[in-house]
């Protein structure tokens, strides 16, 4: 049978076009369909616009190091609008340059919302077409808690639309999005309360690290309330009212915020409209269910990214479009590793991590787990007088010498450990890491240092 597509994405996120790219490249015919700005999550409502917006809360801070270095007071002010003008104008950059490179492939691109009739046929508002394979890359959106008054819940996407920063914000979350933002806001001068349903923020990843961030966020000034989960929120004139009620005693209270709650509770693939019913495609937990080469159940239908719920990072799902395909269309065949994926929180501090955690170590390895751990002052906040700390950790298999996780906290671990995580893919041992020599002075020589 001939198709109008040997491969057909649907999705323009940064899985999808990695994909399509790749796939025309060893000269496949593709189609791709967007309902929205090029790029996704990341680049339009997710890390990107977040980055800039970490960088720009970070400000505040350096000034004020700056008098211990012998620069006079600066009393600044901060420009919402203009800080949010900057960020759009480079999205629209961004967005430009991801139609150049579709352009540049030969990807037909469709705008408008893709919706599967069969195996091989898509519908696109009033067009339908074939194709040989389809790629499906339609990541994931927020949700909501289901509480009354979820109308006055923004979901985090929003943090990017807002016109100025309200003087008062009630996050509700204890995922990375939400202790970002709660950061980010916290640097820009605003009253922020982060709400837990449990005790403590960032489960999954090391306790220490947990612990580490919790601590310093809350010197930072973060309000956190612990055990609370939201049951309801009411508006009365410019201000909303958040309804808690404690997990542990059942004791309820109510907060006041000036302007916006920012639900930050969590994402879920993107799936509900793409006409999956009309396949034969297996769908577990509210996730496209697929193999170790991206294939579902039907034979010629894929997914990658958020949508299948593995791994919800970027540069994950740029890998397994890519994986898909050159195993496909290029004649090399190669699956994704999901072992040893590094990742960062853009919290401040900064925290960054790969490998296992402690926990995880233990329950495989046991007591022949050895932890090395380091907390001090940077070199660089001597002198700014601040009680800013860094800490990093190893674990390491006491058998092997093997290090099987490295974690961070502290300015540029996003960028320390994106080295580590090459030597911890690799499987390097803790003598190879005690044999480097180090880099003097820097944060990062501790790593090779520790005892």
């Amino acid at each position: 049978m001939d198709y109008d597509f040997n491969l057909f994405v649907i999705g323009g996120g940064s899985g999808g076009i990695a994909a399509g790219r790749r796939a025309a490249s060893y000269g496949a015919k593709v189609g791709l369909a967007e309902n929205d700005r090029l790029g996704g999550t990341c680049v339009n409502r997710g890390c990107i616009p977040k980055k800039f917006m970490v960088y720009s809360s970070r400000f505040p801070s350096t000034f004020l190091e700056s008098e211990g270095y012998g620069w006079s007071k600066v009393s600044p002010t901060f420009d919402w609008s203009k800080m949010k003008t900057a960020i759009d104008n480079e999205l629209n950059r961004l967005n430009g340059i991801y139609q150049g490179m579709l352009d540049k492939a030969g990807v037909e691109l469709f705008r408008g919302t893709a919706r599967l009739i069969d195996d091989h046929t898509i519908e696109i508002g009033d067009r339908k077409v074939t194709a040989e394979k389809i790629l499906i890359a339609v990541g994931g959106y927020p949700v909501k808690p289901d509480i009354p008054g979820k109308e006055y819940l923004n979901i985090s996407d929003a943090m990017f639309e807002l016109s100025e920063a309200p003087k008062r914000m009630i996050i509700v979350g204890a995922g990375y999005i939400a202790v970002e933002f709660a950061c980010i806001m916290n640097g820009l001068g605003v009253d922020v309360t982060l709400v837990l349903r449990r005790d403590k923020i960032l489960r999954g990843f090391d306790e220490d690290i947990r612990t580490e961030i919790q601590e310093a966020i809350q010197k930072h000034g973060i309000k956190v309330m612990t055990n609370s989960q939201p049951i309801g929120v009411e508006k009365k004139g410019d201000c909303f009212y958040l309804k808690l009620k404690n997990t542990e005693d059942g004791s309820e209270c109510t907060l006041e915020t000036d302007a916006v709650n920012l639900s930050a509770t969590g994402r879920v693939p993107n799936i509900d409209n793409l006409g999956l019913k009309n396949t034969g495609v297996k769908v577990d937990k509210g996730a496209i269910v697929v193999d170790e080469y991206s294939k579902t159940s039907v034979e010629n239908i894929y997914a990658v990214g958020d949508c299948t719920n593995r791994i919800n990072l970027t540069p994950v799902a740029i890998k397994e479009g890519r994986a898909f395909a050159d195993t496909e269309f290029g004649g090399k065949s190669w699956k994704m590793s999901y072992e040893n994926v590094p990742s960062a929180i853009f919290t401040t501090p900064e925290a960054a991590t790969v490998g296992m955690t402690e926990e995880e170590a233990r329950s495989k390895f046991g007591d022949a787990v050895r932890i090395h751990r380091a907390k001090f002052r940077p070199a660089y906040h001597t002198i700014t007088g601040l009680d800013e700390k860094v800490f990093m950790k190893l674990v390491v298999d006491g058998n092997s010498d093997r290090v099987l996780g490295a974690h961070m906290v502290g300015e540029h671990a996003g960028e320390i450990i994106q080295g580590v995580a090459i030597a911890v893919k690799m499987g390097a041992k803790k003598s190879d890491f005690d044999a480097t020599v180090a880099i003097h002075p820097s944060i990062a020589e501790e790593f090779v240092t520790m005892s």
